[in-house]
């Protein structure tokens, strides 16, 4: 019986031993996707909550993960009592163990603020940031229906009202040309040092084949781009400068982009709020499809209660606000803002969040 009981101990043991051993790997193998997950779902609603606080007004706060210390403790005990009996006290054996175990994650959270928010939020984005997104596949009209507030002079629409909020006619036919090349392969988007500028990149459009065997449609779309922009038909390769206008002519494209709180205030402006929020001044009237719209950039609801399964989700005062997770344009248009937003805060960032897991 003592011997049976020292066995029971040690095959206790030797279980919760193996348990602590293995708690860091099989943590790690999850940790590394819940995390990930976690935090591309916490900066969308991050994302969605600043849209939707710029509809009422409220200025927008970003805070950065910093750090994460996902903290997990397994204690184990196991122990043996025998005795043997004697006289009229029978033999017995007892085994004991006892397991434990806690997470206690803990979250460092930085906020954007001074220069940093400034730089990553306010100024404009560069065209040199943000024409390149094309090159990975980006859809190029919604990429400049987001970013441009104007190409080449022809006026993007403006959400927030003014003398040019429905925009220019002519700056919608020019993003539909556009795309219309970018399906085709006659339109890219290259990276490379500015001509005469040593040490500066610079940002060119590349429009055409280099032989003449283009279709109808893509030379007639050719032909309106470069109409549209004043471009000389005596090039491929134009130079896309930020600007209203350029001073040089046929070579140059200029370009005025958004910042990162326009883009969201743009959005903001589209979204659909409670008519009660409207009569009682907290907000102002949503805006109707401006320009050559056909749809919102992304298409937020509102009421008291969303659907069980949403892309991302907030409530705002007494109302929830969400984008439907079977919308894929809209889900497709959060991803492009998210990644601007990424591309404007990475200079602002010394280092990515750290994710620290001691596992004991």
């Amino acid at each position: 019986m003592i011997r049976t009981a020292s066995v029971v101990a040690a095959l206790c043991a030797a279980c919760l031993t193996s348990a602590c051993v293995h708690i860091g790997p099989s943590r790690l193998k999850a940790d590394q996707v819940d995390y990930a997950r976690a935090l591309g779902d916490a900066k969308k609603r991050e994302i969605l909550a600043a849209v939707v606080g710029l509809r009422y007004g409220d200025a927008p706060a970003f805070l950065s993960v910093s750090s994460i210390i996902a903290a997990y403790t397994f204690d184990a005990t196991g122990g043996a009592t025998a005795n043997a009996g004697s006289g009229s006290q029978p033999s017995y054996a007892l085994a004991t163990g006892s397991v434990s175990y806690s997470n206690h994650p803990t979250f460092t959270f930085t906020p954007t603020t001074g220069d940093a928010f400034a730089s990553a939020y306010i100024r404009p984005l560069a065209p040199s940031l943000v024409l390149p997104l094309a090159e990975g596949g980006i859809p190029i009209d919604l990429l400049l229906r987001i970013t441009a507030q104007s190409v080449g002079g022809l006026q993007n629409g403006n959400a927030l009202g003014g003398e040019n909020s429905a925009g220019a006619p002519g700056f919608f036919e020019l993003l539909q040309a556009l795309r219309r090349l970018q399906l085709a392969g006659e339109l890219n988007v290259e990276s490379r040092q500015a001509d005469g500028k040593s040490g500066q990149m610079g940002v060119y459009l590349v429009m055409g084949a280099a032989t003449s065997g283009e279709s109808p449609q893509t030379g007639a779309d050719l032909a309106r781009v470069r109409r549209l922009l004043h471009l000389s038909s005596a090039t491929r390769t134009y130079e896309i400068v930020y600007g209203p206008s350029s001073s040089k002519k046929g070579d140059t494209i200029p370009m005025v982009t958004r910042s990162v709180l326009g883009i969201l205030s743009d959005l903001g402006a589209q979204v659909q709020v409670p008519v009660a929020r409207i009569d009682d001044g907290s907000t102002k009237p949503t805006v109707g499809l401006i320009g050559g719209e056909t749809r919102p950039t992304i298409i937020v609801h509102s009421g008291k209660t969303p659907p069980d399964d949403v892309y991302v989700m907030i409530s705002y005062g007494p109302s929830a606000y969400w984008v439907d997770r079977n919308d894929f344009d809209s889900k497709y248009a959060f991803t492009v803002v998210q990644n601007l937003m990424a591309l404007a805060e990475a200079d602002t960032s010394s280092k990515a969040p750290v994710v620290t897991i001691p596992a004991n």
